[in-house]
């Protein structure tokens, strides 16, 4: 039997927000995609965070050597859905701030996404807390139907 998600479960974070642009004052529907690591694809050391905004592709760009100084600093590794959602916060960031709406690609260096991490799990209260994805079911989260994936 499938349960209803806790209260205290943080389930919608930065995976699909909405946020008004700084200088048009319009609405943006922000909505995480895939998360894809960019070594083959774009032959660089990143993984690469793509959103729909407003239907057009966005992708934040992550260097892979974040997760390496990550763990050299905490033990802990960043997991996709700490990644996801921390490009996610970064998106609404720049966005916020008056970002160059006609790029398609942000990178961020290694000290905003560990900046990022620490602000979306601190939010969430863990990283168990944090959204799962792919969003299935806004009522289900996506470990009772496929398996729980392991926390570091």
């Amino acid at each position: 039997m499938l349960s209803v998600l806790p209260s205290h479960y943080a389930y919608s974070m930065y995976e699909d927000f909405h946020v008004t642009d700084r200088w048009t004052g319009e609405d943006l529907h922000c909505t995480w995609k895939a998360t894809m690591v960019a070594i083959a694809t774009r032959h660089a050391d990143a993984t690469d965070i793509r959103f729909a905004v407003n239907g057009r592709p966005m992708w934040i760009a992550m260097p892979n050597t974040a997760w390496i100084e990550q763990k050299r600093r905490t033990g802990f590794v960043i997991t996709d859905y700490a990644a996801a959602q921390a490009a996610g916060r970064y998106l609404k960031t720049i966005v916020e701030n008056g970002y160059d709406n006609g790029r398609e690609i942000y990178t961020m260096t290694v000290e905003e996404v560990l900046e990022n991490v620490e602000a979306v799990v601190r939010e969430a209260g863990s990283t168990a807390l944090l959204p799962s994805l792919p969003v299935i079911d806004s009522n289900v989260k996506p470990e009772l139907l496929m398996g729980e994936l392991a926390v570091d």
